[in-house]
């Protein structure tokens, strides 16, 4: 039942495919539809699905699954890697006591005793910060009104004795007040801490069961590779983490573990374990069936069905690439052996990358900064691989003259202007002049023809907090708890068309008024903003040619001439 013949002509692919970075190949595309078709048309709830294109004994065909951990995941869908929901299995009695303990904690905090208790204390220290106020302004008004008495022609012996006799009352009588309020709070706070005392030792204990529980369930889930090896998820990212991310590793303080000590629990550094949900995802549900019982992985490919979660950006239908904080050390391991389509810097990429050095245009330049105009697919400084940069490529234009400094940035896959300081002075008057918000920025992008169905006003305003996806770098997502404020301005152009087919577009203009990562296209695609993702966004929509988002007018004042430069490339 796990095993679905796929209905299709097409060949098999010669490699498998990158799951981070893909374009569904046809069989991918064929057993979506068999599986879509047997979906909920209108979903409750959204969920990421799954397909493995597999072979066995000449036979091709395809698994299917879909993300999250669910009690009755059905016939058709493969099984979890390990299922841990059972009502009475280890998890869930373990779960069950930290679920007691939140329940303890959250009763003793809304009993009564602790309520009045709180309440005592705060009434009392609400009290004595008002009384020894009060007796603090009587004592430096009697202070006053003696200083200018003794500034007076005569004063006698009486009165003076008199005046210090008064002062030395109201500091003895001030200092009455703060010890007999000090005893107070102390007998007050002394029952408030006994409550607390409490509190923390159940929330003592919850942590410690709850990092028992984790690390166990890490342990359980033992996952297979392509040369039959097994590893469980606490091995696979901590070496993975061992491998790649330095940072990790010195904040952890490792130097050398062995294979036995690598599973205890004294020695699992917190900055090494895998994120909460790690293992529960498509792609490893999917490769560890398909190992376990002898199928041959072909391709794979991953969509999103139903309504968008409220934070992420999915679009009903679309495909998505692997999440690269818990998937992609797992997807490295489950893969090795087999021949992966992983993009290289080969010949082709090459050639690629200098002809996009070769279209970095010269806008303006003079010996303390200048304006480019980046073409998409260019990064804007250096990445991890090799491909070339607007940092790279004018660092050795001004060789032997200047450094490069780049005040801000723009994505990889987006076009338009950006300037480029060659001096630290420079530098750091257009920063100042970005953060102080006088550099005028205008974008234009096309959207989709589908955005004229929702009746957006004609221009507006879009404010939606953002904060980085910590499971899917370099995602950005919609955060109203902790998310730095956005806000993007907008106005519609109208329609236009675009590419070799001349396909017809929506055109619009952006006005960023913050500088937040991939802000213009999360704001473009949220429910929330203009609900229509940017054409070409392969991380919040539909792959096209290029991503349709082009930097057109970049306004700034001159650091050193003082001159306001204004400049304008059309998309």
């Amino acid at each position: 039942m796990k095993f679905h013949p796929v209905v299709s002509e097409h060949s098999l692919p010669v490699r498998f495919n990158n799951p981070f970075d893909y374009e569904p190949d046809a069989l991918c595309r064929a057993a979506v539809k068999q599986l879509q078709a047997n979906l909920p048309i209108t979903p409750i709830e959204g969920k990421m699905y799954g397909v493995l294109i597999v072979e066995r004994n000449g036979e091709i065909g395809y698994l299917q699954a879909y993300s999250g951990q669910i009690a009755d995941e059905g016939e058709d869908f493969v099984p979890a890697v390990f299922d841990y929901l059972q009502s009475d299995g280890y998890f869930k009695i373990h779960e069950a006591e930290i679920t007691q303990l939140n329940q303890q904690i959250t009763q003793l905090k809304a009993s009564t005793a602790y309520q009045q208790a709180s309440n005592s204390l705060k009434m009392i220290q609400q009290k004595a910060e008002k009384d020894i106020e009060e007796a603090r302004k009587v004592m430096q008004g009697a202070k006053f009104l003696r200083d200018k008495r003794r500034k007076e022609a005569f004063i006698s012996e009486a009165e003076r004795n008199e005046m210090t006799r008064q002062s030395q009352f109201l500091k003895a009588e001030l200092q009455r007040k703060k010890k007999a309020y000090a005893e107070q709070i102390t007998a007050a706070q002394t029952i408030v801490n006994g409550y607390q005392k409490q509190i923390t030792a159940w929330k003592r204990e919850r942590k410690m069961k709850s990092d028992h529980l984790q690390h166990w369930l890490f342990s359980q889930f033992s996952l297979l590779n392509a040369r039959r090896e097994r590893k469980n998820l606490l091995d696979i990212f901590r070496d993975y983490y061992l491998k790649n991310s330095p940072a990790r590793t010195k904040a952890a303080h490792i130097t050398s573990v062995n294979t036995a000590e690598r599973t205890t629990k004294e020695n699992l550094a917190a900055s090494l374990l895998p994120p909460s949900g790690a293992g529960e995802c498509c792609e490893p549900k999917l490769l560890q069936y398909a190992f376990l019982h002898g199928y041959k992985p072909i391709s794979m490919a991953m969509f999103w069905w139903g309504p968008p979660p409220k934070t992420e950006i999915r679009q009903h239908g679309n495909y998505y690439p692997a999440c690269n904080g818990k998937c992609k050390p797992i997807l490295e391991w489950m893969l090795d052996g087999i021949d992966v389509d992983y993009k290289d810097c080969n010949r082709t990429d090459y050639e690629t990358e200098l002809a996009l050095s070769e279209r970095l245009k010269i806008r303006y330049e003079d010996d303390y900064l200048a304006v480019v105009v980046k073409p998409s697919g260019l990064l804007s400084v250096p990445g991890k691989g090799c491909q070339p940069s607007v940092y790279s490529i004018l660092k050795e234009r001004w060789k032997g003259k200047s450094d490069v400094f780049m005040v801000h940035r723009l994505d990889m896959d987006t076009s338009g202007l950006l300037v480029v300081a060659r001096n630290t002075e420079v530098y750091k008057a257009l920063q100042a002049q970005f953060i102080g918000r006088s550099v005028k920025k205008k974008y234009v992008a096309l959207l989709p023809l589908s955005v004229l169905e929702k009746q957006l006003p004609a221009e507006g305003r879009i404010e939606l907090p953002l904060s980085p996806d910590p499971d899917d770098r370099p995602r950005q997502r919609v955060d109203r708890t902790n998310g730095k404020p956005a806000t993007t301005e907008y106005r519609f152009i109208g329609k236009t068309t675009y590419g070799k087919e001349a396909l017809e577009a929506v055109k619009i203009e952006l006005y960023p008024l913050t500088g937040r990562t991939h802000q213009l296209r999360i704001h473009c695609a949220h429910p929330d903003g203009l609900g229509s993702p940017i054409i070409g966004d392969n991380l919040y929509g539909q792959r096209a040619e290029r991503l349709w988002l082009h930097a057109e007018h970049l306004e700034f004042t001159h650091p050193i001439t003082q001159k306001r430069m204004s400049f304008d490339t059309p998309l």
